[in-house]
Parts: C-alpha cells; sequence; structure tokens
C-alpha cells in the first residue's frame, strides 16, 4: 500500500502539531478538519479556502483512502450492502440499516476473522489482516456521503462486521475516537455499539479508553455448547466473562447487550432460558434473540419463531428487556452472521 499516510487515520490534536510544526494556524486544523469529516471531500483540491501552495503540501504529505465500492446491493427492506475494495485488493463489507429515528452503520474491523464461529458465515473466511483505523473511519465517510443524497444519515455505528474488534484494538480505539470528535463525525458513546465475542483481558480496558455500549456475542450458558458455538470460550470461558463483565464501567442508565443467535435443538430449550436468566443476574442486561441467518453448507438450522417465542417470554418473564431482533437484509445476506465479503476476491 502507498506509504503516505491517509488523513481519516489520523487524529484532530495529530493534524494539529503536524500544521504547527510547518508553522500554520490553529485555525487550519478545523478548516480541513471540516473537509474531511463534515464536508466528507475526496480530493485535496476541493479544498479551495486554503492556498494552493498550502494544497500542494497536503498533496505530498497525505492522502484520502476511501475504499472503493465493488458492488452495492438494496434489500427489500432497505437495508443497504456494500462491498468495499482497499488499497491493497482485499474487500470487506459494510451494512446500512434505516430505521424512523435512526441509521445505523455495521462497521468492519478485520479481513476476515479468526473466531471460527461455526454458525457465522464470516468465520468460515480466514482472517487475511487487521484493518487499519483509516479504513474503519473510512467506511463511515463513504456511507454518509453516499447517502446524503437520499436524506439518509449514519446516526448509530456498530462494530459488528467482519471481524472481532477486540483483536483489533488499537486501530479500532483510534478509529472510535476519531468518530467521536464533536467537531467532525459527531457521533456520541451512545450512538456507538463495540460488539465482542469476549476477549475479557480488554473488556474493561475498552470501557475505560471509550465508554461506549458494550455488545456480547453469548449465545449459550453452558461452557460445553458455548466452547462449540465461540470457540474463544475455551480460553475466557464463561466465569470469566461474567467477572469483566461485571467490571466494565457502565454510565448511567446504560445496559449491556448480550447477542443470542437461537439454533435449533442446540441452545433453545427452556433449560437454556432459564440458564440465560441465571447467568445475568446482577448484570444490568439487555437481551437480543436474534434468529439464525441460514447460509449455503451451513450444519445448523433456525429455530422455529413459536420457540424462540416460547425463549422470549421466559428470558422476558424474569424481567430483563428481551427482544426479538428483526431480520433486515436476509435477502442480499447482509444479516447478522452473514457477511462474508469475498474478501480474497480481488487476489
Amino acid at each position: 500500500m502507498d506509504s503516505v499516510p491517509c488523513f481519516t487515520g489520523f487524529l484532530r490534536g495529530e493534524l494539529l502539531d503536524t500544521f504547527s510544526q510547518w508553522g500554520e494556524k490553529p485555525f487550519r486544523t478545523q478548516q480541513i478538519w471540516s473537509w474531511i469529516h463534515v464536508k466528507l471531500a475526496t480530493e485535496i483540491d476541493e479544498m479551495t479556502d486554503i492556498s494552493k501552495e498550502f494544497r500542494q503540501r497536503l498533496k505530498e504529505n497525505f492522502r484520502f483512502c476511501r475504499p472503493t465500492i465493488r458492488t452495492r446491493q438494496h434489500s427489500q427492506d432497505h437495508t443497504v450492502k456494500w462491498l468495499l475494495e482497499l488499497a491493497d485488493g482485499l474487500c470487506v463489507e459494510s451494512v446500512f440499516i434505516p430505521e424512523e429515528d435512526r441509521g445505523t452503520l455495521c462497521v468492519s474491523s478485520q479481513v476476515g476473522c479468526s473466531l471460527s464461529c461455526p454458525f457465522c458465515h464470516t468465520g468460515t473466511q480466514r482472517l487475511a489482516r487487521n484493518l487499519t483505523a483509516a479504513e474503519i473511519v473510512g467506511q463511515v465517510i463513504l456511507a454518509r456521503s453516499e447517502l446524503s443524497d437520499q436524506g439518509l444519515r449514519v446516526t448509530n455505528i456498530v462494530l459488528m462486521g467482519m471481524g472481532e474488534p477486540l483483536f483489533n484494538y488499537d486501530a479500532v480505539v483510534r478509529a472510535v475516537r476519531i468518530m467521536l470528535d464533536p467537531n467532525g463525525l459527531a457521533i456520541g458513546t451512545r450512538k456507538i455499539t463495540l460488539s465482542t465475542a469476549g476477549v475479557v483481558p480488554k473488556l474493561v480496558d475498552v470501557g475505560r479508553d471509550l465508554g461506549v455500549n458494550l455488545a456480547i456475542s453469548l449465545h449459550a450458558v453452558r461452557d460445553d455448547i458455548r466452547d462449540r458455538l465461540v470457540p474463544l470460550n475455551k480460553r475466557y470461558n464463561l466465569a470469566a466473562l461474567k467477572q469483566a463483565v461485571l467490571h466494565y464501567p457502565l454510565k448511567g442508565g446504560r445496559r449491556i447487550t448480550w447477542e443470542y443467535v437461537l439454533l435449533d435443538g442446540i441452545n433453545d430449550s427452556d433449560e437454556d432460558a432459564h440458564g440465560l436468566v441465571r447467568f445475568l443476574k446482577g448484570i444490568p442486561s439487555k437481551v437480543n434473540l436474534i434468529p439464525f441467518n441460514p447460509w449455503p453448507g451451513t450444519p445448523f438450522t433456525p429455530s422455529p419463531m413459536e420457540k424462540i417465542i416460547h425463549f422470549q417470554e421466559i428470558v422476558g418473564g424474569s424481567g430483563l428487556v428481551t427482544v426479538i431482533r428483526d431480520r433486515r437484509g436476509e435477502d442480499i445476506a447482509a444479516a447478522c452472521g452473514q457477511l462474508v465479503g469475498r474478501t480474497l476476491m480481488a487476489l
């Protein structure tokens, strides 16, 4: 990849330091920050309120590096999925889910995934590499630019796309801090959710460093079942996960979100539901029950809807906030667990 760094990977303070060393006034930083993150410029020459000489220096030291759209798919429910090619030819997917009161962008943090959860299509792809902070932020900038002509806005971010965000910790933290900047993308901590399979040593760190919402892919409350569904459980078992979550620094009124994909005959019994209630005791929680989204070659089948509703009645009846997640984007393979991205398609 080009050795000239990407604008989108820099914090505003870092740009300020660089421009100060060049002898530029501090207001230049906000001008350029606004061109990148608010006006969504794609070329340095668009920055018409700065001199040609300064623009030339910027060209010599920085570049724009939005991903290239290889395909764009629109679901019947208005979900949009982009297959995005990165500078080295590898590809990831991003998904936009419009709702009446928000627009949620599902962002990838890795090319492929190393977790190998057998019910997740993404897990069938080998991990090619981590994304840079610039590539993570680039997905947000591209989506905002693409959707603005349609009157749609990205208001919420979920790091729930391809990859395990906490296995790319430094880049994810940097990217989220860029998204949080109130003079740029201005997405607040309540509007960003980081989803993890439970990388226990990093859980408290992310709460301390970012203060964003936390979603945990649980899927089972017995170690023998979770070992099968989430192989990471063999390193960080349920007891360790719960202990870490109990120390997660939740801000006032927030809850941990627990993702639970229901697989017929695997994790959807009454016993599983009661076990889930016991496991979450003492943790401010919201439970997302996710109907399994099949993909070609999967050995799993979805739990029948009547079984899912019964499961919800048991868990919700305990006082836990429990919702059945809508199947959004299923017809374009954009639903939970379906992202693959043909990550090596360009090689």
